[in-house]
Formats: structure tokens, sequence, C-alpha cells
């Protein structure tokens, strides 16, 4: 394990530990009858010393064996010369469990404390259950500590990461409500502007207009009111720019048709399926443009057609007819198990009408409740409608598929 990635109660475990280390040598030094237990322990201490430092150790399953190995035969020397090396087999349990995998550390912990049983009868020390118990009993403890640490480790991990997954998860959810939000918000601000600024801007225009007609030409206040048209002129050509610049992307680059034609293609239409339980016929989460891409291979084949002479229509009534199609589609998509689709746009003498057809399982209007979630999928879709003068209707029956129609009158100046 790279210490610095250590707590410091791990810290102070393994401060622990060589303490441990470094008391029981002093005590097998003292205590050897001769010169060479004193210098075998000291060999032992340097062993460990230097493994303790080698940065190839803790990186290293093989360089830890290595040093394992000999600091195992410098303990071995020593337990051959004083039976107080007896205690160091505690420790070494520790070093075994910690540097080498489970496969080799168990079979090393029980020849160390193998080991450690027949040095305390090889120097003749008499026979008791104490003997065989103490190494073995040190042996189990270590062993239970190292493995269930290990696994209490193993499990922390676990959740760190799954802690990291949420806060990655919830940052993307928020950066998706606010891009929704700003959506909206342009969507807003863009219908705000025409239905006020602009549409008071083409009245104060047309009412100098009609001004200039009824003033004598030699009139002083002529000069004014032009003035004055020319500037309410110029300030409605801004405001027109505001709403298309605040208009949906999908609309930023081409016209209604352009659009709805692209929401038919393979690929950008709506994911085949709702969440488990989702009430049919609520509003589709949008994406960055507004679109809903299928999933590989998903959903319908959507054919759009376009009838009448088109005309160009208000931004208002481009998003809503964009953002109905978007959301009818979707549902037809993700709950009618629909085989074709077909949207259809129409411009007619007084009024522009857009229908959502598909020939799947149908359902029966009359019983359509909002979600639990919240959902309002046809509410939206009326509200919308009824927002700008027009109708909105759902024709369906279980098993005869479903018809969306919208129709919204023209503006004064855009009839076909």
């Amino acid at each position: 394990m790279d210490p610095r990635s250590l707590t410091p109660a791990l810290r102070a475990l393994r401060l622990c530990l060589h303490l441990l280390m470094a008391g029981l040598l002093v005590l097998a030094a003292v205590r050897a009858d001769s010169a060479a237990g004193t210098v075998m322990a000291v060999v032992m201490g340097a062993v460990y010393a230097a493994g303790s430092y080698l940065p190839s150790v803790r990186s290293s399953q093989r360089a830890a064996a290595a040093w394992l190995a000999v600091l195992g035969a410098s303990w071995l020397g020593l337990l051959w010369l004083t039976p107080e090396a007896l205690w160091l087999a505690f420790p070494l349990y520790f070093l075994q469990l910690h540097l080498l995998p489970t496969r080799w550390s168990l079979p090393a912990v029980a020849l160390t404390a193998g080991a450690a049983i027949l040095s305390y009868v090889g120097h003749g020390a008499a026979l008791n259950p104490g003997v065989f118990i103490g190494p073995l009993l040190g042996a189990a403890v270590a062993v239970a500590t190292v493995l269930g640490y290990q696994a209490l480790y193993r499990e922390s991990e676990r959740r760190r990461r799954l802690i990291e997954e949420l806060i990655e998860t919830r940052a993307e959810l928020a950066a998706a409500e606010r891009h929704a939000g700003t959506l909206a918000e342009r969507e807003r601000l863009a219908r705000e502007i025409h239905d006020t600024l602009a549409q008071g801007l083409s009245s104060i225009q047309l009412l100098l207009r009609a001004a200039e007609r009824v003033l004598p030409p030699d009139s002083p206040a002529a000069g004014h009111i032009g003035r004055a048209r020319e500037a309410a002129q110029d300030n409605l050509a801004e405001a027109r720019r505001f709403v298309r610049a605040l208009s949906p992307p999908d609309l930023e680059h081409g016209s209604l048709a352009a659009a709805l034609e692209r929401l038919c293609e393979p690929g950008a239409g709506p994911p085949p399926e709702g969440p488990a339980g989702a009430n049919p016929y609520e509003p589709p989460p949008e994406g960055p443009s507004g679109a809903h891409p299928y999933g590989p291979g998903g959903g319908p084949r959507v054919r759009f057609s376009v009838s009448g002479t088109p005309v160009e229509l208000p931004t208002p009534y481009e998003v809503a007819l964009l953002r109905i199609a978007q959301s009818a589609l979707a549902n037809t998509v993700r709950h009618a198990s629909a085989s074709r689709a077909e949207i259809t746009l129409s411009f007619m003498d007084a009024s522009v009408t857009l229908d959502v057809v598909d020939d799947g399982r149908g359902f029966d209007p009359a019983s359509v409740r909002p979600s639990s979630d919240g959902g309002f999928g046809l509410p939206a879709m009326r509200s919308r409608a009824e927002s700008l003068g027009g109708t909105f209707t759902v024709e369906s029956a279980p098993g005869q598929g479903t018809a969306v129609a919208v129709s919204l009158p023209l503006p004064a100046g855009a009839s076909a």
C-alpha cells in the first residue's frame, strides 16, 4: 500500500508494528546467551529497517517476497540461537499477511507458527498446551485482524466509488436541469417579447403611418412623426432579432418544416422506451437541441409531409408547433408500440395545422391522468395551442392508434 494513501489510524498501526518489532529484537539481543545471538538480532533488525525504507518492497510483490525470505532466514538463525526470538513470530505474521497475496500469506503464517513451536521444543522447554496454543492463537488473531481489515477496506473503497459516481450523476442532472431551464426561459422571453414589445411597436408604427396620411403635407409635425415611425420600425426590427436569437436551436438554421423533417429522420427522434409505470402522453425530456434521439434501431418509421403553400410563421407559432410535434412523437415512440407514424404540416387559407398520427395500440383519452412524478403531456400540448388562440384535439381508442391535431389561426398578413 502506498504510504501516501494511509489514514492517520493506519499510520499509527504501522508505527506500532515498527516499535513492536524493535522492542522484541532488543529483548532477544539482551537475553541471548551468546554474542552470536546478539549479532544475529542486529542483523535481523538491519534487514527489517532496510525493507521498511525500500519503495520496491511496497510496490512489488516479488520484491516483498524476496525481502520476507531474507527476513525469515535471519529470524530462523536468531531462533536457532535463542528461544526469545519466538516472540518475533507475531509481527512476522502481520508482515506476511500484509505484503503477500492470500494464497501465499496463509501458508507462510502456518510455517512461521510451526517453526516457532519447533524451536521452543528444540531448546528443551517442557511440553505443555501453551507451547502450541500460544503461536497458533497469535497466528489466528493476526489472520482475523488483517483479513477483516482488508474486507473493510474493500467495502470502504466500493462506497467511495459509489459516492463519487453519485456526485458526478448529481452534477450531470443539475447541468441538464439548468440547460432545460435556460431553454424554457428563452422560449418564455421570446414569446413575451413577441406578444408585448414587438406587437406594441408594430401598432405604434401603424398608428404613426395613419397619422402621416391625415396630416397636411406642410404640417410641422410631419417630420417628427416620420422620425418617430422610423425609430419604431428600427426598434421593431431589433425586437424581432431578439426573438430570433431566443428561439429554439432547432429553428436557428432553417424553417419549421426543415426542423420537423429532421425530427423524423432515423436517429433523431425520441427514445423508444420511457420509465416503468410512466403515464402515457407525458412530456419527453428534451436534449440540448430539443431533439429526442432514437435508441439504436428503435422506434417506428416516421414520415413527414407538407400540405399547402408554406408561409412564414411568427416565432411563437413555430416554437409551439415544434414542441408539440416533439412531445407527440415522443409519446408515440415510448408508449404506442407503433410501427409507423406520420407528421403532416398543413397550410390553409386562415390557419396552419399539425397532425401526428400513428398505428399504435392507442388509449382512452378520457382515462389519462397526470403521472405521480408530475408529467402533464396532453395538458402541456393543449396549453401551448390555446395560448396562441388555437385548438388541440386527440383522437384515440385502444387498438386503433392515435391522432393528435393542433390548429393555429394564421395572423394577419400571413395567410397562404
